[in-house]
């Protein structure tokens, strides 16, 4: 018995200094504390101490003992710039995304601080990283699917609808569902620059996209040139409103290449027609590209078919 109490007594030892390498009694609180979970007296001295741990590179600490502050004096206005580097130590954490929602937290719960332009910028930078990595791989496109980028970009936009990266952003939004091939969506997303910032340095590109939009979608000859149509008329306009643009040249390079498409359409139309035994039809629509796409291929070979059809008459 008395072997048993020496070993009970030794492991009683034991804990109770474990325990203490762990907690602490603070005569001030009454309490034991663990200085692994303690924060510091006031919301001040405890942002100073994590923005030490982040000027010396130790960004999980510094996070830690950010979100603290924000857990123990949530209503300070120091919580509203804990909040603002979290997001920064998230992005030295390279971790993007997660610095993007940090961020934006402290837009939507913390109105009063004086950081938003700050946070915009950061936002606007996150989404251009991250619009510069994401298309250039093969997304799955998911129409009514927000990709974070575009997420991002829009944030940037209603965070600060009349700041400098509104305009930029809502053009890279365009620009990242065109890069994906979903080139209805790109179209409205350009049109929102045209509508809501037109002074903006980034109209004249719109224009240009719009029509770029338009042509990706009638790249087949289908029988319906609506889109091929839509797209010459756009750059049609561009030409017109911006004749000494750097983009014309290759605007009216777009321009003949839409009308090699309606021309093949309608030399497609003509053989159907001829197929048929609908001479007549498949005249017009030979006589129509001959004398409409004179500059293109199938105006050559138009007028070799029409010729074979007024030799078989």
């Amino acid at each position: 018995m008395k072997r048993v109490l020496i070993i009970l007594s030794f492991f009683f030892f034991l804990s109770a200094n474990f325990a203490y390498a762990y907690w602490i009694w603070t005569p001030k609180t009454g309490r034991w504390i663990n200085p692994k979970y303690a924060v510091k007296a006031n919301p001040n001295e405890q942002l100073e101490f994590a923005k030490s741990l982040l000027d010396n590179k130790n960004y999980e600490k510094a996070k830690t003992e950010f979100e603290k502050l924000i857990r123990h004096f949530g209503r300070s206005k120091e919580a509203a710039e804990a909040q603002f580097f979290i997001g920064v130590c998230l992005e030295k954490l390279n971790k993007p995304y997660e610095a993007f929602k940090a961020y934006d937290k402290v837009i939507k719960k913390y109105p009063f601080s004086e950081r938003t332009q700050e946070i915009v910028e950061k936002e606007y930078m996150i989404a251009d990283k991250l619009f510069k990595t994401q298309r250039s791989k093969v997304l799955e496109a998911v129409a009514g699917r927000d990709y974070n980028v575009v997420e991002i970009l829009r944030a940037v936009v209603n965070n600060a609808p009349y700041g400098k990266y509104a305009p930029i952003a809502q053009y890279k939004i365009g620009l990242f569902y065109k890069s994906i091939g979903m080139y209805p969506e790109s179209k409205e997303e350009f049109e929102k620059v045209i509508n809501e910032y037109p002074l903006s340095e980034w109209v004249k590109a719109a224009k240009y996209q719009i029509a770029l939009s338009d042509a990706q979608s009638s790249l087949k000859p289908n029988y319906d040139q609506s889109s091929t149509k839509s797209a010459l008329k756009e750059f049609e306009e561009f030409v017109k409103v911006y004749p000494e643009a750097e983009l014309t040249t290759d605007a009216k390079k777009q321009m003949q290449d839409l009308k090699n498409i309606e021309a093949e359409s309608n030399f497609n139309i003509a053989k159907f027609y001829e197929k048929q035994k609908k001479i007549e039809p498949a005249k017009i629509y030979y006589k129509h590209i001959i004398a409409d796409y004179p500059n293109s291929v199938w105006a050559s070979w138009a007028m070799e078919k029409l010729e074979a059809l007024e030799k078989k008459k």
